[in-house]
Formats: C-alpha cells, sequence, structure tokens
C-alpha cells in the first residue's frame, strides 16, 4: 500500500530553491503538509524575509503544487505562502495557474524561465567544483581534468544532480560528456582549467554561504518553528 503522506513529501523534495540550488525541505521553507484519506493535500510554504524576491517565490511555490499534483493519489493540491509580501498575488496566480505575468500582471513582462535557466547554469557550474575537487586533492593536474569524463566520476548524489542540472539547460550529460565544460557545452581546454575551477568554485562558495545565511535568517524570524515542519 502507498503511503501517500510519505511520497508527497519526497516530491516536496524534488522542489529546489532556484538561487540557493537546495530543495525546500532541506531549507525547512515548509511549514506544513496535511494529506487526507482522499488524496487532498495541503502544503503552507514560509520563507526567511517577508520581502524575499517574488520571482524566486512564486517558482517555488508554483513548482510544489506541481510536484504534489503529479503524485498518484493526490485529488486536490493547495500550496500557499506565508508571511509574505506578495503572498497573495503568488497563491492566486498558482491556483488560478496564471503565470507568473497573469499573477503579476502590469508589473512583469515575462515568465520566468530565463531565470530559471540562469541557476541551473550556475548550480551546473558550482556541481563542477564539488565533483572535481577531489581529483584535484588527489594531485591530478590540468591535462587529466580536462580529458575527465562523467563516466569516470564516482556514483553520488551529487553527481545525478549535475547531470539533472544539465539535461534540463541542454548541456551533455551522458556517461561521455566531459566533466568540466563551458556554458555553451564546449569542453575546457588543459589550459583553461585553473581559471575555470576557480570561478566554478567562487560559484559554489557564493551558493553555499546564501544559504547558510537564509538558513539563520529563517531561524531568527521563526525561532519556534526550527526542525519542526508538520506533517499530517
Amino acid at each position: 500500500m502507498t503511503d501517500l503522506p510519505a511520497e508527497v513529501w519526497r516530491a516536496l523534495g524534488t522542489v529546489l530553491d532556484p538561487e540557493l540550488d537546495e530543495p525546500i525541505t532541506d531549507l525547512e521553507f515548509v511549514e506544513s503538509c496535511t494529506v487526507s484519506p482522499s488524496g487532498d493535500v495541503s502544503v503552507g510554504l514560509r520563507l526567511p524575509t517577508f520581502f524575499c524576491a517574488p520571482n524566486f517565490s512564486f517558482l517555488m511555490v508554483a513548482d510544489a503544487y506541481d510536484a504534489v499534483s503529479a503524485v498518484p493519489g493526490v485529488t486536490h493540491a493547495a500550496v500557499t505562502l506565508a508571511d509574505h509580501a506578495h503572498a497573495d498575488e503568488i497563491n492566486g496566480g498558482v491556483a488560478a495557474h496564471s503565470g507568473f505575468v497573469g499573477s503579476f500582471e502590469g508589473e512583469a513582462s515575462a515568465e520566468l524561465d530565463e531565470l530559471r535557466h540562469t541557476f541551473l547554469s550556475k548550480a551546473a557550474l558550482a556541481g563542477q567544483d564539488r565533483l572535481a575537487r577531489p581529483f584535484v586533492d588527489e594531485g591530478m593536474g590540468p591535462d587529466e581534468l580536462a580529458g575527465l569524463t562523467l563516466s569516470e566520476v564516482p556514483d553520488s548524489m551529487e553527481l545525478r544532480r549535475l547531470r539533472d542540472r544539465r539535461a534540463a539547460i541542454g548541456l551533455p550529460y551522458g556517461d561521455e560528456a566531459p566533466l568540466l565544460i563551458h556554458g555553451d557545452g564546449s569542453r575546457v581546454t588543459a589550459a583553461q582549467v585553473p581559471l575555470h575551477l576557480r570561478r566554478a568554485r567562487l560559484q559554489r562558495v557564493g551558493i553555499e554561504t546564501n544559504g547558510e545565511y537564509c538558513k539563520s535568517l529563517l531561524k531568527v524570524r521563526y525561532p519556534e518553528r526550527s526542525g519542526s515542519a508538520a506533517r499530517a
């Protein structure tokens, strides 16, 4: 028998903060998640500040709605954002399937595909540093690093995440794809490896630093709720 609450929570774990590249469940952005025996799901989200960027916030609410709605056995889904400056626009727009432009009529001029692509590209670059770092620490030089393919990288959650991000933005992600690539998908040459890895390292540090900062803000804003997302 399917454990529907567990499946719904697992689906929420696929939803990422686009800027931080972490699941909203790990970031503790899910305040509540209730699942009725008939498959009626209600999810409440909370964010670190009242003024979190509306585009990022919209993406998380919309993605959470899509993820939960796709779970077999879910008959109805409602995902809402609380304590946010644009909660009414976001919640109403997601419920009405209005898209970002329709939710912020007169203020937004385009949907968020380009924004999503930008942050997935940054995450893919940061992932190269995470996967290349053990090889660098072992003393592998630029020639060898430039020749590494994904098939030569030990399987891990990080490798699967990198493949997923590359696939989502149309970059090479198969076994024979180079580990180190530029934003256009071309292979990084041996001469380019040192600078490329410095860029990847900076991107990784930036994402991780922002993530820790957001987690600390959330704890300050909701000290009584930290680590206690409600599931039923």
